[in-house]
């Protein structure tokens, strides 16, 4: 599963799950599944189009996590991005909040979500980024 971490200046997205679906009113980066072929920047692309009908930029691919649920176990594929086409519609989820980065972990999270948040949080992909890389 892609999932895209969008950015507006200083603030980060989360967006919370619609009733009846699986982990009903948790909060998570949207994405979703890869498809064949297809390379995670293409993925969330499509899925924050599909999802939210924005268009965005890609700053950054953090390294991908996995997380064992009791009854699955699901691999995530943060990408780290900027809107840069539309306005967000909630197409899929029941609600999103703009918060600076020390509020994400005052949410109720999926548990998938928190290595994700983790990782983008210690920043160390953003010398890369940013030219400073090797």
């Amino acid at each position: 599963m892609a999932c895209g971490i969008i950015e507006r200046g200083e603030m980060v997205l989360a967006a919370r799950r619609g009733q009846g679906k699986a982990m009903e009113l948790k909060w998570e980066f949207p994405g979703g599944k890869i498809e064949s072929g297809e390379s995670v920047e293409e993925c969330v692309r499509r899925e924050l189009q599909e999802e939210m009908g924005i268009s965005i930029d890609v700053r950054a691919v953090l390294p991908s996590t996995t997380h064992h649920y009791p009854d699955f176990s699901v691999t995530l594929y943060p990408v780290v991005c900027r809107i840069s086409s539309g306005e967000i519609v909630l197409n899929e989820h029941a609600a999103i909040k703009w918060l600076l980065p020390a509020e994400l972990r005052e949410l109720d999270w999926a548990e998938a979500d928190f290595p994700v948040i983790d990782c983008y949080l210690g920043g160390f992909w953003r010398g890369a980024e940013e030219g400073g890389g090797s």
